[in-house]
């Protein structure tokens, strides 16, 4: 078996069982359940670390399209969610993302990321040799999570604002963070996305405009990643500078995620447009 495929199904393995244990912190609270799960994300994160460099060695370069992005946008959910764990130090979102980016790992391997190595198309070379492109798919990649991580803070708010209002917290919700933990969280994950997800956005019109891609603005993808990020400068905006309900921001950072959703699908999906490389290494 190759190496970067023994060190991908580690990695899986390590986040099946970290996902076991923090469903089971989740319910019972006990500070050895989140400690084991913590390590067994870490081993996960560091297992698909050698993966991910193990396959860019012997292809003698980066595939960050078809099935590889996603493999990228699972590794990156989990650099994040360490990021925003250690920032808030609330370990309870891992119950979410942590099975998140395992399932992203499933179906990374149903699209055939485990499949024998062979070298990048020519159409994937011309791609990734120019730096901005990689650089592009990294940032919107880790945007992307950023949102995410944002977005499920936001549900977990929505559920816990419905339950007082009600005044029927049921047990499931008592595990969960404040309500003003919950909105900070979501705060500050967006905050951090943001500016990434726009940093990525400005490098592929730079790389679009310096190629002289043609229409490269009626790119289905491209209008709709304009409008996942017109949503969440709005809730930026919305939270900053007009200081609506936390009810009301957390709806429009669901909106958001669902338009991410979308996005990343369309991205794999739909053979047309400016993106069309995204489907050929698939």
């Amino acid at each position: 078996m190759r190496l970067d495929v023994m060190t991908m199904w580690l990695s899986l393995a390590a986040f099946a069982g970290a996902t076991v244990l923090y469903a089971y912190y989740f319910l019972s609270k006990r500070a050895t359940f989140s400690w084991y799960a913590s390590f067994l994300t870490g081993l996960g994160f560091l297992c698909l670390t050698a993966s991910i460099g193990l396959h860019s060695s012997a292809v003698e370069g980066s595939r960050l399209v078809g099935p590889y992005s996603v493999v990228l946008a699972a590794w990156a959910l989990v650099l994040v969610y360490f990021i925003v764990e250690h920032l808030i130090k609330l370990k309870v979102y891992g119950t979410v993302l942590v099975p998140a980016a395992l399932l992203a790992l499933i179906v990374a391997q149903l699209m055939g990321a485990g499949a024998p190595v062979g070298h990048l198309a020519p159409g994937e070379l011309a791609l990734l040799e120019n730096w901005r492109v990689a650089v592009h798919v990294v940032l919107i990649v880790f945007g992307n999570a950023g949102f995410l991580i944002g977005a499920t803070a936001s549900a977990a708010y929505l559920g816990l604002e419905a339950q007082l209002k009600s005044h029927r917290t049921s047990t499931l919700f008592k595990r969960l963070p404040s309500l003003a933990q919950t909105d900070s969280i979501a705060r500050r994950a967006i905050a951090f996305a943001f500016p990434v997800y726009t940093g990525g956005l400005l490098l592929g019109v730079l790389y679009a405009v310096e190629t002289d891609q043609a229409g490269w603005w009626a790119d289905p993808r491209v209008m709709m990643a304009g409008v996942v990020w017109v949503v969440f400068a709005s809730y930026l905006y919305l939270q900053y500078g007009r200081g609506v309900s936390g009810k009301t921001a957390a709806r429009v950072a669901l909106v958001g995620a669902v338009l991410v959703i979308a996005l990343a699908i369309i991205a794999r999906t739909l053979p047309m447009g400016f993106h069309i490389f995204a489907v050929a290494g698939a």
